[in-house]
């Protein structure tokens, strides 16, 4: 069998000291001294479908190989399948192209797996590599998620404050402002789509059902699911903002289509009968009245303003105008 090369291996015992595992096809099992081992895989690696099958209950497996994830919280063969997503900080990329992290852990193993670089597990290896980490599995997933929400709920404040900026050019000026709400909406909906369903996932990793997790760690698990919980709600607040202002947009400029419209149609109202007279008086037959006479110009051209004069008058009197 073609040998897997975790993208990082530690083992970490009861007082959180961690020591590298620099082997090739790393066991998944915990030290046998207590504390924990954490293995970390990328999804990329050919060798990776067969490996994984060999070490780890099927379901589970199956769990951390699967090609597409949502965020999601399973009791599987005595230990925990989590699947969580995370803003995706790497660059070129968009924050909200959430990038997936699989998760399966028991008291004493944890073993992640990923596609595309992860900030937050790549901040607590660095923290594994100067030695000292979270004290045990359930502290990991802690630490581990409490970094994930950081970040999305970085993302949904970055999100808030180009909505709030969107809302104040609209009371001075909405004009050009629809292709600034365009990306503004597209990204909300990418974020919530994610973050909605990893909050349900977070509510139930707090539950007493889940036994693998220490009693200790529930509390923090809460609070981050409540977090999490508050980032939907601004995300769907943020959403119905950019609804409202976008309709607010949209009637501004119905408006002045209108109020456009409504003007031409008034200056076409007063135009018509001055067109009509001197189309009359244009026409080159006999007996046309005034074709002899050197007043017959200014005396048209009177008649044809004091109409106007006229129209406009009883526009403004029928209030038309």
């Amino acid at each position: 069998m073609q040998a897997v090369v975790p993208i990082c291996a530690f083992d970490v015992n009861p007082t959180g000291i961690a020591t590298p595992c620099r082997d090739a096809n790393p066991e998944l099992t915990g030290p046998k001294e207590g504390g924990y081992r954490w293995i970390h895989l990328d999804l990329d690696q050919p060798a990776l479908a067969n490996w994984l099958p060999a070490q780890l209950p099927p379901l589970a497996a199956a769990a951390l190989l699967a090609a597409e994830t949502r965020p999601r919280c399973d009791l599987v063969d005595g230990g925990i399948i989590v699947n969580l997503r995370a803003v995706n900080l790497n660059p070129g990329a968009d924050p909200e192209d959430m990038t997936s992290l699989r998760i399966w852990l028991n008291s004493g193993l944890i073993v992640t797996v990923r596609r595309r670089k992860v900030w937050a597990v790549d901040a607590i290896r660095e923290r594994l590599s100067q030695g000292t980490g979270p004290k045990s599995a359930s502290a990991f997933l802690v630490d581990l998620v409490q970094r994930l929400t950081g970040r999305i709920e970085q993302v949904s404040l970055d999100l808030e404050e180009q909505t709030d900026g969107v809302e104040d050019r609209m009371m001075d000026n909405p004009h050009g402002l629809s292709p600034l709400i365009a990306p503004i909406r597209q990204s909300v909906i990418k974020l919530r789509r994610f973050v909605g369903p990893q909050r349900d996932a977070l509510t139930r990793l707090a539950s007493p059902e889940m036994e693998p997790i220490e009693k200790s760690a529930r509390p923090h698990l809460r609070e981050i699911a409540n977090r999490t919980m508050r980032t939907v709600e601004e995300l769907d607040a943020m959403r119905e903002r950019l609804i409202a202002i976008q309709d607010h947009i949209d009637v501004q400029h119905s408006i002045a289509i209108s109020r456009n419209g409504y003007v031409l149609s008034v200056v076409a109202a007063i135009f018509l009968p001055l067109g009509f007279l001197t189309g009359l008086f244009g026409v080159n037959v006999g007996g046309m009245p005034g074709i002899n006479s050197p007043y017959a110009f200014v005396i048209l051209t009177g008649s044809s303003l004091l109409i106007g004069l006229l129209l406009y008058a009883v526009f403004r009197w029928t209030k038309w105008l």
